[in-house]
């Protein structure tokens, strides 16, 4: 009895916590207490709450663990967590779109699992416009644009269902297509639905205002971009999921402004911690890496805020130096997932964004 008021009252008050690092940790010890009562049920109610707060706030690798553990249970006891399915595809969703951000997730565990999703969508009855449409995802998030853009041909034309993303999400996905494609004209007139309000939810459109930023200056719409920077900034201070969306405003403030991008760069380097994706992680420190090369040519000396993970005695003085270091931090994961995806895509991204900046 003691045991399950315990295991209620860490649910309970995790529930009242907002999404959080310490509601993580009370959902992982609500686990344990659930796990050593071998109470498969309670378990299972845990772990769902702790897949979606892990996979919106910078935990991606619990999540995925946490998952899995579901969805063996699921098949071995579906009489227990049949009235769960719904959920467990759109926990799935998730963990598919976070799947391509580690590297040591080989293509072939990847499309293993998109096919395992393909015959448990169709079971449950629903049409595969779903996978589809993550193929599409997998296919942009592994640098594999041609492939991206027929993916996306197959999903668009079909009728939606139950277990369709959210519109506002696949038009933000429609806008990654086209920014990542340097199509800067064709990503502005996507995320019109979006920037009139008319499409929106949890992440929308704060991960989409930063991939407008560049698309906005380099088409000569400099007081545009200024302006959606500080709504965007806005929109994710503080949130450590986002840490991606500023690194895309750290590339555009490079160019921009590069004194507001350090203040960005400070107020979202200690979200980077123990951060659990390595993607988002490459993206910033690319981002980091030509903001400190664009203000090493600055004549004025600097005492960089830094997080706790860069060491090095000095660095915060030198932005040359920071520049460096973020470097080959960048090019380092760019190679993992390179050499995992089959190409060069992110070494190319990281080089063209350096190219950029210039000596």
């Amino acid at each position: 009895m003691s045991m399950e008021l315990e295991f209620e009252d860490l649910l309970d008050e995790a529930m009242d916590l907002p999404d959080s690092p310490a509601k993580i940790a009370l959902l992982e010890q609500a686990i344990r207490v659930a796990d050593a009562a071998g109470d498969i049920e309670q378990g299972y109610e845990a772990r769902s709450m702790l897949v979606n707060t892990a996979s919106f706030n910078g935990f991606p690798m619990k999540a995925l663990v946490a998952f899995s553990w579901q969805l063996g249970q699921y098949d071995k006891h579906p009489e227990l967590f049949e009235y769960d399915l719904h959920n467990l595809l759109w926990s799935y969703k998730w963990i598919l779109d976070d799947l391509p951000s580690f590297p040591d997730i080989q293509l072939g565990q990847i499309h293993s699992l998109l096919e395992d999703f393909k015959l448990r969508i169709k079971k449950a009855g629903h049409s595969e416009r779903t996978y589809d449409y993550y193929r599409f995802r997998m296919a942009l998030l592994t640098g594999e644009l041609e492939k991206a853009g027929e993916y996306m041909d197959k999903w668009r034309p079909v009728d939606r269902d139950s277990l369709s993303n959210c519109q506002a999400c696949e038009q933000d996905a429609l806008v990654e297509y086209f920014f990542m494609l340097g199509d800067d004209e064709r990503a502005r007139v996507e995320a019109k639905k979006i920037m009139s309000g008319r499409m929106s939810c949890a992440e929308v459109p704060h991960v989409t205002y930063p991939k407008l930023l560049m698309p906005l200056y380099r088409t000569g719409r400099q007081d545009e971009a200024a302006k959606l920077e500080r709504e965007s900034f806005r929109l994710i201070k503080g949130n450590r999921d986002f840490i991606k969306a500023a690194g895309l405003q750290m590339i555009y403030l490079t160019h921009a402004d590069p004194f507001r991008g350090l203040e960005v760069y400070e107020s979202f380097a200690p979200l980077t911690h123990n951060h659990e994706s390595p993607m988002f992680r490459m993206v910033f420190d690319g981002a980091a890496a030509v903001l400190f090369k664009r203000l090493a040519r600055e004549q004025v000396k600097f005492n960089v805020r830094l997080p706790a993970y860069i060491t090095e005695s000095g660095a915060a003085n030198d932005v040359s130096r920071l520049s460096e270091i973020y470097t080959e931090l960048a090019f380092d994961a760019a190679g993992k997932f390179d050499k995992r995806n089959g190409n060069r895509f992110y070494t190319g991204e990281v080089e063209r964004l350096l190219a950029q900046v210039g000596e």
